[in-house]
């Protein structure tokens, strides 16, 4: 017996609706931002849940800041919009929090998996508050 399939793989029809559950809950940074390259963000709005200082300093073109710490427990936000939220990276779980907070307050939700980390990895663009070739170096969290 390999390791592998110690366990034996799920139905298909089991697998199927898994992960299909699993992304409901998640989206990926390439969609995102092959989204933004279409100018196709229709329908939702990216969330950048830590602190202001993180926002400011480096953040997904086009994201809003609701710091999950901060969040009143009344927001004017569109409803019928998805609010995708991300943090720092898979480590931090400021992305998680602020999804369950949106969702407490009866808004729809999703994470970005690996937050603005896998989105820097992987190429894509950041916007800063710092001036014009000052750079953007390692992003502190400040969750």
């Amino acid at each position: 017996m390999t390791n592998a399939l110690r366990f034996p793989a799920a139905d298909p029809h089991a697998a199927a609706a898994h992960f299909a559950a699993e992304l409901a809950f998640e989206a990926d940074p390439d969609d995102v931002h092959r989204d933004l390259l279409d100018g196709n963000t229709q329908g939702y709005v990216l969330v950048e849940t830590r602190a202001p200082e993180a926002f400011a300093q480096a953040r997904i073109p086009g994201a809003i800041n609701l710091p999950y710490r901060d969040l009143p427990a009344e927001l004017d936000l569109d409803p019928s919009l998805v609010y995708v939220c991300y943090c720092e990276s898979f480590q931090c779980n400021a992305a998680t929090k602020g999804a369950l907070a949106l969702a407490q307050r009866g808004y729809r939700v999703k994470r970005l998996s690996g937050g603005i980390t896998a989105w820097r990895e992987a190429g894509y663009p950041v916007e800063s508050n710092q001036l014009a070739g000052a750079g953007v170096s390692k992003v502190a969290c400040h969750c």
